[in-house]
Order: structure tokens, then sequence, then C-alpha cells
């Protein structure tokens, strides 16, 4: 991993993306969905304060669990002057958050559970299919796949 000498207070787009392991075009994108900021040089290169890297570990690690952008993003809005998150913030957002992996974990493991069941029939019929069809949702109001399409 490059290391950045200390003296060096603000990264370059190429420098954060080679320290974080996030790609350009993410980063670009985090910061059009303002996650991160930049400022701009004379010449309008982007510039990222060195805490920016761990804002970027911080939506990383959140985004591998399966948080939303979205959720991520109100999450970081909620820190006193958009600062950068500390390890008590991520310890108190992830338990704020567990409630919400707990029930995709739970949808998961009932998908692969009927997994099996649905490429043994192949139907994927609304009617009863438990993967296009939980809890049988559309069961009281029609029946067949008719619905996939509207």
């Amino acid at each position: 991993m490059p290391q950045i000498p200390e003296k060096i207070h603000e990264l370059t787009v190429g420098q954060l993306s080679a320290r974080s392991g996030a790609a350009v075009s993410a980063l670009r994108f985090y910061e059009s969905k303002g996650l991160i900021r930049s400022s701009r040089t004379p010449g309008n290169q982007r510039r990222y304060t060195r805490d920016t890297l761990r804002r970027v570990a911080f939506v990383r690690a959140a985004q591998r669990v399966g948080i939303p952008l979205a959720t991520i993003r109100e999450a970081l809005a909620q820190l006193p002057e958009e600062r950068t998150p500390t390890r008590e913030d991520w310890a108190r957002l992830s338990e704020a958050w567990r409630s919400e992996l707990d029930e995709r974990i739970k949808q998961l493991n009932r998908l692969r559970d009927h997994l099996t069941d649905c490429i043994g029939c192949g139907c994927l019929s609304l009617a009863n299919c438990v993967l296009s069809n939980p809890d049988d949702e559309f069961g009281e109001r029609r029946t067949g796949s008719r619905l996939m399409s509207s």
C-alpha cells in the first residue's frame, strides 16, 4: 500500500484511491452522493483531506454488510460538523443497523432453504412461488404470472 508522507494534508483522487482500495469512479460516486467531500485546486483538480480515508473505509465497511448508501449518508450526516466517524460512532451505528441486518439474514436463509424447491419445480408462478411471492402477498388479489408484466 503506498505511503503518504505526513506533511501532505491533501490527497489527489489517485492517492485516495490507492490508499483506500476504492476505484476512482467509486470515489467520484461517493462524492456525488454526499458521502465524501473534496476541494478544488485552481486547475479544478479534486483534493481530499487525509481524514477522507477513514470516511471511505467507513462507507465501504457498511456497504460490505449490506447497508444502503442512503442509510450510510444519513448516518454520516448525523455526526457533528460532518466529522470523520470514530470507533465509537461505528459501534453506535452498527448497533442501530443490527435489526435490519438480522431481517436480511432471515430473508436470505429463507431463500436458501427454498431455492432447491424453486429450481425443482421451475414454475416461478406468482401464485405459489416462495421466491417470487414470499408469504403469498399477491395470492389474495390475483393468481398467475401476469403480475410480472404489470
